[in-house]
């Protein structure tokens, strides 16, 4: 059995919030374990020590209130042989010690295993974390979801504070607490919001995981184009509920929906507006055919269409094209397969290549009469040549989840107005059935971290994604 010894700090420093009674645990069960390996009578040790371990442990993690994080915790993967966190009793192994205090009881090493601080700042459930803590024994996790939305109020606009944060929320902790965190991380796991100054806080992070799958959100922080290897969610999101929304968007066009809305405004039906398509035998151009976009593909091929589709570069000779599609090309292609298309989805990263990639140009080549579709981001799209488009009676109708400083303000009257646009709050990727890889594709470059091998979705800072 590993010798137990007293950590030689002099003094104690002050601890993060929430860790004191992970310090009294701590020493409390090397003290019990120290008397098991010494052959010390323990049973009224014993008795006492559970006494008062019964009694830290209804207090030490108070749940939060609502809409308040709670304090960061640690959690670990037990060693073989060893109950991490907890004492075994007489005649059972010593705790693996948490020197979380500075004067905490901490066994020996006895293995060359050093400690991979992984810190979460996004709310995550019981199970995400437990994937996490359960990747490697060396892995520690620290659990500081919410503690940063006191920040995101005094930092990013008030417009997504509103639509991202909690009314309750107002954070936790202090600003040196929080401070700390950042400053002994060497992997952070986060979404959105997030600290706009992450890097100049975390001077020993190496890898920063983003769970949504949108390389642009980091545009705003000060890790873009750092030295920081930075991962996204690219292909792990929940990209069936976008392909079933882009397909809602087709559709609602398509069987001439959006009429109806105008029929109940006026009080009265007018038939003859009505010019429903049928679906099949159709053309849907995808531009962008990621986790998304094939998923939108094989969608539209279910229902009969045929489907063409663009991605960065073309395939190479051999290469299987996706389920559902006829022709997949580059982004090169692009204008010739506008024309011949009934329903074009944009499905594609916001990259400087693809700003404005839907102009004037574009929409005018696009085949008359048919649907636009936009689950992408709305700096892809020239917004005024879109509503020009539509005013010159060119497309039937446009289904836009994003629009142009969706985290800012309110769509731009002159579509949002328009009854041939359905515009909806970047809400597409939501559903009753939680898809979302993002924390088993982070447990996977875990993995491969540790290991030494490449990460998957590491952004290219030149290439935007």
């Amino acid at each position: 059995m590993s010798q137990i010894v007293r950590a030689t700090t002099p003094e104690v420093p002050e601890p993060a919030p929430g860790t004191w009674s992970n310090c009294l645990v701590a020493g409390g069960i090397a003290y019990v374990a120290g008397m098991t390996a010494s052959g010390g009578d323990l049973s009224d040790e014993y008795t006492q020590a559970k006494a008062i371990f019964a009694k830290i442990r209804r207090h030490r993690h108070q749940p939060a209130r609502e809409g308040v994080a709670g304090a960061p915790r640690i959690l670990h993967r037990q060693l073989p042989g060893v109950d991490a966190g907890a004492g075994g009793g007489p005649g059972k192994p010593v705790a693996q010690g948490r020197d979380q205090c500075g004067g905490a009881y901490r066994r020996r090493q006895t293995l060359n295993m050093p400690s991979l601080n992984v810190l979460v700042i996004q709310r995550l459930g019981a199970a995400d974390k437990a994937k996490i803590a359960a990747v490697d024994p060396r892995v520690h996790v620290t659990e500081a979801g919410g503690w940063f939305d006191g920040e995101y109020r005094e930092t990013w606009p008030a417009y997504s504070v509103s639509r991202y944060l909690s009314p309750r929320s107002t954070g936790q902790g202090t600003r040196e607490a929080r401070d700390r965190l950042l400053a002994e991380a060497e992997i952070v796991l986060g979404g959105w919001p997030f600290p706009l100054d992450l890097r100049a806080r975390a001077p020993k992070l190496k890898w920063f995981h983003q769970r949504p799958a949108g390389a642009s959100n980091l545009l705003l922080g000060d890790l873009w184009g750092s030295d920081v290897a930075v991962t996204t969610s690219r292909g792990a999101g929940n990209t069936l509920a976008m392909a079933e929304y882009a397909i809602a968007g087709v559709l609602y066009f398509a069987k001439g929906l959006d009429r109806a809305i105008v029929d109940r405004d006026a009080g009265t039906f007018d038939h003859r507006a009505y010019r429903p398509l049928l679906i099949e035998d159709k053309t849907a151009c995808v531009v962008g055919a990621g986790g998304i976009g094939r998923d939108v593909g094989r969608l539209c091929a279910a229902l009969g269409m045929r489907v063409v589709g663009t991605r960065r570069s073309a395939p190479q000779p051999g290469e299987p094209l996706p389920e559902g599609f006829s022709e997949l090309g580059s982004a090169a292609d692009l204008d010739r397969y506008l024309p011949q298309s009934d329903f074009t989805v944009v499905c594609c990263q916001w990259t400087p290549e693809t700003t404005r990639l839907f102009n004037k140009e574009r929409f005018a080549l696009m085949k008359p009469g048919s649907v636009f579709v936009n689950v992408a981001r709305g700096e892809i799209v020239d917004e005024e040549a879109l509503a020009d488009a539509l005013d010159q009676g060119h497309l039937r109708g446009a289904a836009l989840d994003v629009y142009v400083g969706e985290f800012e303000h309110l769509p731009p009257e002159r579509l949002w107005a328009d009854r041939r646009v359905l515009i909806t709050p970047h809400v597409s990727g939501a559903s009753d059935d939680e898809r979302h890889r993002g924390v088993d594709l982070f447990c996977e470059n875990l993995r491969a971290y540790l290991d030494g091998r490449p990460l998957q979705n590491v952004i290219d800072w030149d290439r935007g994604y």
